[in-house]
């Protein structure tokens, strides 16, 4: 990890591997870590995997909005020297992010990825939801938002369940939203339940776009990137069984499958010997 001055923040950034730039953005209420199945991309793909700001390492307050996450990235991509367009992946608020760098910054990007996330706003019930539980985080803790979290993030089905991973994976999350300070939460929280909604904007954008979720994703489920999959011009979908929200965690060798073959097939990436 190394650390990026920003005009307001700073960065901690875990960077691998050279060539393509990927950069990918965690989810609500973690960090780079739940990246950490991607790592063998490194071997293809030049990695940048940052703690958005004020989350794990990363300095400073928790966001004020989702357009400040895009800008972020796109600030870290300068810092960095990367001329060239990016692909940028993003995971349920991460997605979010990269759906703002791509309608905000259509220049600094060469394909997207979408995972386990949505182009809707929020309705009125999950605005309300979002502040009722950032009141209940701060008058109680990190807890109660992992209890609260966790049971929804991972596929439900006993196939799911009895993933010999599934003890190691339910730790690795409370233990990262148990390190996230509350007062990033509550910012969080209020920057998720006032982003707009982008339907409209990503009808704009053009560049090549893989869409994935788990099957068994209760939080933003299937028919959330089905009908993403119809908005956006240049879009395709993968479904991965036995995963709920947090599919490249849960399933990482079918994830980075199918973002190597995406990339060799829309964005120049060649493909290696074996």
């Amino acid at each position: 990890m190394h650390f990026i001055p920003l005009p307001d923040t700073s960065l901690a950034v875990h960077t691998r591997g050279s060539g393509i730039p990927l950069v990918l953005l965690h989810g609500f209420p973690l960090d780079h870590t739940m990246w950490a199945g991607q790592e063998p991309l490194a071997e293809s793909l030049r990695l940048i995997v940052p703690d958005q700001r004020g989350f794990g390492q990363s300095h400073g307050d928790g966001p004020t909005s989702i357009a400040q996450l895009a800008d972020d990235c796109i600030a870290l991509l300068d810092a960095l020297h990367v001329n060239e367009p990016a692909v940028i992946c993003g995971l349920s608020m991460g997605g979010y992010a990269a759906q703002h760098v791509a309608a905000r910054h259509p220049d600094r990007v060469r394909a997207l990825i979408l995972v386990d996330t949505k182009l809707e706003a929020d309705t009125p019930e999950a605005r309300a939801g979002r502040r009722d539980l950032a009141e209940r985080v701060e008058r109680v803790g990190q807890e109660i938002l992992a209890d609260a979290m966790i049971p929804n993030l991972l596929g439900k089905s006993d196939a799911a369940r009895k993933s010999p991973r599934r003890g190691e994976i339910d730790a690795s999350l409370r233990r990262t939203i148990m390190a996230t300070p509350i007062s990033t939460i509550v910012a969080a929280l209020s920057a998720l339940g006032a982003r707009p909604d982008m339907v409209e904007p990503m009808r704009r954008v053009a560049v090549p776009t893989l869409l994935v979720v788990g099957a068994e994703d209760t939080i933003t489920p299937p028919e959330c990137l089905e009908r993403a999959e119809q908005i956006l011009p240049n879009a395709r979908l993968l479904i991965v069984p036995r995963c709920g929200h947090m599919t490249p965690l849960e399933d990482p060798a079918t994830f980075n499958a199918a973002v190597l073959a995406f990339l060799q097939e829309t964005a120049g990436l060649r493909k290696t010997a074996g």
